[in-house]
């Protein structure tokens, strides 16, 4: 018996990463998975590596960005599956620059998709939970906890997912749902190795962020996402679970 036997997990940014090494590791827990990412292919070659496991998923192509992407990916979902039971909002975007040189297209792109696409999400995604006693588990970030310089963007996006994840959480406290978050530090994934840092930096402004110990692997996190998502989890309610390396502890 599996801890997600017979239940439904969408996991948006589900193509690579983070969201693909949960999908894997719920799906080796019996869920059936619904991926959302705006990456077919890898969404595909995602669904045949959970196929040769023995595992159910589906997939829809779309930019989370965009509500009405989020709408139909959560309709997809419930249509092909005939339930929801976990929404895992992972999908993101991080880059380092010069508070000067961020133009409104970055800005907006930041905010469009850390942001709107988890509020979209999530609002498409309650009344099927509720339906459940589901769960929803938003990917933040320790940029969200602490002020981090030359992330201003990113930072203000993962406080805002910190926030949501609070406030929906109190909104929707006398109903069958949990709502919580995951906030990691440095994760080895394509994204963190194709990271690049502004020119003219302060490098001693960003020493209290970096931290003692080696980045997290992408299979770490999909653990605490899993243990968040399942029913061991069932009194954590509201909360932000930072998984940092102890970045954010003093």
């Amino acid at each position: 018996m599996g801890r997600f036997d017979g239940k439904v997990a969408l996991l948006t940014g589900a193509a690579s990463g983070i969201g693909r090494a949960t999908a894997l590791r719920l799906a080796a827990d019996g869920a059936n998975i619904a991926g959302f990412d705006r990456d077919g292919e890898g969404l595909a070659s995602l669904a045949d590596e959970v196929a040769t496991a023995g595992g159910a998923m589906t997939t829809t192509v779309g930019d989370v960005s965009v509500r009405e992407s989020c709408l139909a990916a959560v309709e997809e979902a419930v249509e092909a599956h005939g339930r929801l039971d976990v929404l895992a909002n992972i999908a993101g975007v991080c880059w380092s620059e010069q508070i000067a040189d961020t133009t409104e297209e970055s800005w907006n792109r930041m905010i469009g998709i850390n942001v709107s696409g988890v509020f979209w999400c999530c609002q498409a995604a309650i009344p099927h939970l509720i339906a459940t006693n589901g769960n929803i588990v938003n990917i933040a970030s320790n940029a969200g906890l602490m002020g981090q310089a030359y992330t201003v963007a990113y930072s203000t996006t993962k406080g805002a997912v910190v926030n949501m994840t609070r406030s929906l959480a109190m909104e929707f406290m006398k109903e069958p749902i949990r709502i919580n978050a995951v906030a990691p530090g440095s994760v080895d994934t394509s994204m963190t190795r194709n990271y690049t840092l502004p020119e003219n930096l302060d490098f001693s402004l960003m020493q209290p962020y970096i931290g003692f110990r080696d980045m997290a692997d992408a299979d770490e996190l999909a653990n605490v996402i899993a243990f968040v998502a399942s029913d061991e989890a069932s009194r954590i309610h509201g909360a932000i679970i930072p998984v940092d390396g102890g970045v954010t502890a003093g």
